[in-house]
């Protein structure tokens, strides 16, 4: 009986697709590329001339020398037997670069004498699927030979410079046009870091109190920005050799050291002040957007301590299996199944029926304090009185708003952070419970004030102890 013969990269992904198209199809997986450029050792000795050196002729419009490597002729054998009995062919491999040469490659190597059509989907879901079948397209040369011009310049740039490393740096080592203008970024971000000189600024803060709206003492805390007409100079106002920048030195600002922080605060200690205004706004919090390739690598990196390799596996096997769309992307594109899936969300979290339940976790297993205290990388600090450094210390108590005197840098609740004491030495580290941008309307507040003024999803520690580590 006449079928059509759908091919794709994974087993995995053939087994999923396989499921949803049903009888009449027969999906197969040709399991990455069936065919490369030969390694200098694999040209025959007719070619040698041509291809020996590198597998492509570069003086003859770096035309190249493909072969089928021997652990894939028996791939091949299998797909061509299953062609014999299709009346169509269809090509699933990924929509992009390396995607696009998988698919003509097969062409190439198969040379199908039946209809053959490209489909193409970003998420391996039913309706993607069949929305897939319905339009089909050629294959594209222009994105052919964008992978296969890369492959040419990895295979060129590699084995010419390659052996300079081997022999001037170290054997093993490895050249190509990616990583090697990568390392030289990497170089010169070191060389400017090395060169960095601290600049030392002081500044003062206050903690006040007054009446709040029910009559009741509340503390607050309060920044000096202008001393003396002129304002305050921050970190902003410094440039890598510690000096003040051009738009520090227009501002006029002021550079307090140490002796005039000192005396300045001593001499407010007993001063009076006086609220002359308050202004409150209104902000907008926005969930974040969906993840593109150097963002999911980001986040997995700090938040879980993955490398690159293992982030792009774990979501190969993600993408596979239908949980995510495609990964390697930069768009920001939801799918409409996406879209319904976080529209449901909310209902979910109220208690409606909808999503997956799962069981409670009883314990924290060690591993997540152990990525945490070595493995995160903090993306802000947490500054603690005195109080709640000691009871930080104790290594039993969660950091809460009441005791934290300042919140520097940005960062976003789950984001790893910094605590600190005043005199800036590192007491833990913790995940924050809030954004950065919610923090400063918290700081001295305790648990009853953060309910009454803020509401009850404040009323919780910036970092929880079952998130925190001492360092």
């Amino acid at each position: 009986m006449a079928t059509k013969l759908v091919i794709v990269e994974s087993p995995t992904k053939a087994h999923k697709i396989g499921d949803y198209l049903g009888k009449g199809y027969t999906v197969m997986a040709s399991v990455g590329h069936i065919r490369d450029l030969a390694q200098p050792s694999q040209v025959p000795a007719a070619d040698k001339a041509k291809f020996g050196k590198f597998g492509v002729d570069v003086n003859d419009g770096f035309k190249p020398y493909y072969i089928v490597d021997g652990d894939k002729k028996r791939t091949v054998s299998e797909l061509k037997s299953a062609l014999k009995n299709a009346d169509e062919l269809y090509l699933a491999t990924d929509e992009d670069r390396e995607g696009e040469a998988i698919a003509w490659h097969l062409v190439q190597t198969l040379k199908p004498e039946v209809p053959v059509k490209r489909m193409v989907f970003h998420e391996i879901t039913k309706n993607a699927i069949n929305a897939s079948l319905n339009n089909t397209r050629d294959v594209d040369g222009n994105m052919v030979d964008a992978q296969e011009t890369r492959r040419i310049l990895d295979r060129l740039y590699g084995y010419e410079l390659s052996p300079v490393l081997w022999r001037k740096v170290g054997p093993g080592l490895s050249a190509g046009r990616v990583q090697s203008v990568a390392t030289r970024l990497i170089v010169e971000r070191e060389r400017e870091r090395m060169a960095f000189k601290r600049a030392p600024y002081w500044d003062i803060v206050a903690t006040l109190s007054a009446p709040d709206a029910l009559g009741e003492r509340a503390e607050f805390s309060a920044r000096m920005i202008t001393l003396g007409g002129k304002r305050l100079a921050g970190s902003k106002d410094f440039g890598a050799d510690g000096q003040l920048t051009p738009d520090g030195f227009a501002a006029n600002v002021r550079q307090l050291d140490e002796a005039g922080a000192t005396a300045v605060a001593s001499a407010l200690k007993t001063a009076d002040f006086t609220v002359m205004s308050m202004e409150t706004k209104p902000y907008r919090r926005r969930p974040q957007p969906p993840f593109t390739t150097s963002t999911l690598q980001q986040t997995a990196g700090n938040r879980l301590g993955m490398g690159a390799r293992a982030v792009m596996r774990a979501a190969q096997s993600l993408y596979e299996n239908g949980y995510i769309t495609y990964m390697r992307t930069d768009s920001v594109t939801l799918s409409q199944e996406g879209i319904t899936a976080a529209r449901n969300a909310g209902p979910a979290l109220m208690g409606d029926e909808v999503g997956t339940a799962f069981a409670p976790v009883k314990q924290r297993g060690s591993a997540r304090r152990l990525w945490i205290k070595f493995a995160a990388h903090p993306r802000g600090v947490l500054v603690a009185d005195s109080g709640a450094a000691k009871a930080v210390r104790g290594g039993r108590a969660s950091l809460l708003a009441a005791g934290v005197l300042e919140s520097r840098g940005d960062f976003a609740a789950g984001d790893p952070v910094w605590i600190d004491d005043e005199a800036g030495n590192h007491l833990a580290r913790g995940l924050a419970g809030y954004d950065s941008e919610e923090i400063p309307n918290m700081l001295g507040r305790n648990t009853a004030q953060l309910r009454r003024l803020l509401g009850e999803e404040y009323a919780h520690p910036l970092v929880h102890r079952d998130n925190l580590v001492l360092v």
